[in-house]
């Protein structure tokens, strides 16, 4: 049995470093192990153009530690007011790689997202031809709809329109969490793919609530029955090139997350690769980790894969407790939990 696993250095394709204060902790944390990040536009206010892409940009590679390269990867916030020249001046800065939809109310800040995804056709008529990747949070938010069935739902109701009348848009699928959501990225075509959290790979909906509310597993969209996690492995685990990393790691101060009404969101970034490595592990399958962690995503972006490495090595160590960040210790997911492999600094 190895007891060193050394990785082209991975890249991450969804997650939040929030703003101000907390950028001293969270771009520190993913920048020790990730080359790059796709980094995600639900600030307060949103990252609506490409000014507003620029100037966070800044504000996390102020926050990136000497001595390492990092490259924090923009997109943009679509809502109702998003113009098609927003889009392409934003394809134009070169530092914008996507844009989100956040439909309304979905998730953390997401008051400013679209009301009705059927209804701004012209934005992915943009998208197509500026070739600038559609990352969706595919929910419907509809009161009507069981919480469990709103990625189902957003696919019927939305995606599968989508996708037909823009077949030359790329598409991720963003923290997919269902089956239906992992057989439409594999139906869909070389253009369609899916990020996949660490918390979706390893736990499902009993984890959540078996024993009482788990708050720190909760997340949106929120875990599901096993038989959709399983499918979410088999996808990962049989080497998918079209379903790779992506943490969408969320930090909320402790106060925040175990209160009546807690928010949602896994802060995994200190740990995330060391967690997708025990899970790779548990299943047999540590020679799949480094294409699903350094080379699909960066396929799919078409970006060049990273040239230099990471190391991890077999060796027990305990996930911390908490981070400090703006005062406030934010709980890490997997507190506690003993994992068998670590990075190497």
């Amino acid at each position: 049995m190895a007891d060193t696993l050394t990785l082209t250095r991975p890249d991450d394709w969804h997650l939040h470093f929030r703003d101000g204060a907390m950028l001293a902790g969270t771009v520190p944390a993913t920048a020790r192990v990730f080359r790059r990040a796709i980094v995600m536009p639900n600030l307060t206010p949103p990252v609506f153009n490409a000014a507003d892409a620029a100037a966070y940009r800044e504000r996390i590679l102020a926050a990136v530690p000497a001595g390492i390269e990092f490259e924090p990867l923009m997109v943009l916030y679509l809502t109702d007011n998003t113009t098609a020249a927003d889009i392409a001046t934003a394809a134009e800065s070169g530092i914008v790689y996507g844009a989100k939809l956040y439909p309304a109310g979905a998730t953390t800040n997401s008051d400013s997202g679209v009301r009705d995804p059927a209804a701004i056709t012209a934005l992915y008529e943009a998208l197509e031809k500026h070739d600038l990747p559609l990352l969706l949070h595919a929910e419907v938010t509809a009161d009507d709809i069981d919480v469990f069935d709103r990625e189902k739902v957003f696919i019927d109701r939305y995606l599968n329109d989508i996708r037909r009348q823009f077949p030359a848009l790329r598409i991720v699928f963003e923290h997919v969490t269902t089956l239906e959501g992992v057989q439409f990225v594999r139906d869909a075509g070389e253009l369609t793919a899916a990020s996949v959290t660490p918390q979706h790979l390893m736990l499902n909906r009993n984890d959540l609530l078996v024993g009482g509310v788990h708050t720190h597993n909760y997340c949106l969209p929120v875990l599901k029955r096993r038989d959709h996690q399983q499918v979410i492995q088999q996808a990962v685990l049989s080497g998918h090139p079209r379903f790779f990393l992506g943490t969408d790691s969320a930090p909320h101060a402790r106060h925040r997350k175990e209160a009546a009404c807690g928010c949602a969101g896994c802060y995994s970034a200190p740990a995330a690769l060391e967690l997708y490595a025990t899970f790779f592990d548990e299943h047999g399958a540590l020679d799949r980790l480094e294409a699903f962690a350094s080379h699909f995503g960066a396929d799919f972006y078409r970006l060049p894969r990273n040239t230099d490495t990471v190391t991890l090595v077999r060796e027990n160590w305990q996930v911390p407790d908490a981070q400090e960040m703006d005062g406030q210790p934010v709980v890490l997911w997997q507190a506690g939990r003993t994992l068998p492999w670590r990075l190497l600094d």
